[in-house]
């Protein structure tokens, strides 16, 4: 799961170089990007270099530097790619008529995205914390920002004394419990969405329950 937004973006060269305009240049971004996914997935940071990346790729080492000039910066796009999907389920999540079904949507989203290619989720996690990606980062965060706050004004949402706080502690929770579960390398989705629910449910009503 992505950061939460971190303020300005400190500059910094990991932009591509150019971006595909056609079919058969997209067609190489993409072959490129999921190699470095594969090889990731397959022998960690290690072996992930350019060199290799462009060999199972299939390219030139040329052809790379053509739209990506370094390896953080192909790295940066393909935290990008694997963000989109996320990105895409908290936009469906956040139409949800009721606060629960917002946040369940989210949760079941987040633990989606962890669990789709777990061990690559786990190295990219690592990376995002290395690299500077503060407005990439952002763009997927104010977006769960948003959709948590939507979903404490609707009617059966939990009477909060502070909603900026419940924002971020709901956030932490679900960061925190996703990517734990991810470092141990847990592949039960349905497993670990349960237990993240519970935590956050718990967390957001428990107040209102007397205990």
């Amino acid at each position: 799961m992505t950061s939460a937004p971190r303020g300005k973006r400190r500059p910094a060269p990991i932009d591509v170089r150019k971006r595909p305009m056609q079919r058969r240049s997209a067609a190489t971004v993409e072959a490129i990007l999921e190699a470095a996914a594969r090889i990731l997935e397959q022998g960690g940071l290690a072996g992930y270099t350019t060199n290799a990346i462009a060999e199972r790729a299939g390219v030139s080492v040329g052809s790379l530097y053509q739209y990506f000039p370094n390896r953080d910066a192909l790295t940066a796009a393909l935290i990008e790619r694997e963000s989109a999907p996320l990105l895409a389920a908290a936009e469906v999540a956040s139409t949800a008529s009721s606060c629960e079904a917002v946040l369940r949507g989210l949760i079941r989203a987040a633990v989606a995205h962890q669990m789709h290619r777990p061990e690559l989720a786990r190295l990219l996690d690592f990376e995002e914390r290395r690299l500077p990606l503060d407005e990439r980062d952002a763009r997927v965060g104010e977006r769960i920002h948003a959709t948590l706050m939507r979903a404490f004004d609707l009617p059966d949402a939990p009477r909060l004394e502070d909603r900026q706080t419940a924002v971020d502690d709901v956030f932490a929770i679900v960061r925190g419990m996703i990517d734990a579960a991810g470092a141990r390398g847990e592949i039960h989705a349905e497993a670990l969405e349960a237990r993240v629910t519970r935590a956050v449910v718990g967390y957001l009503w428990r107040s209102e329950s007397g205990d």
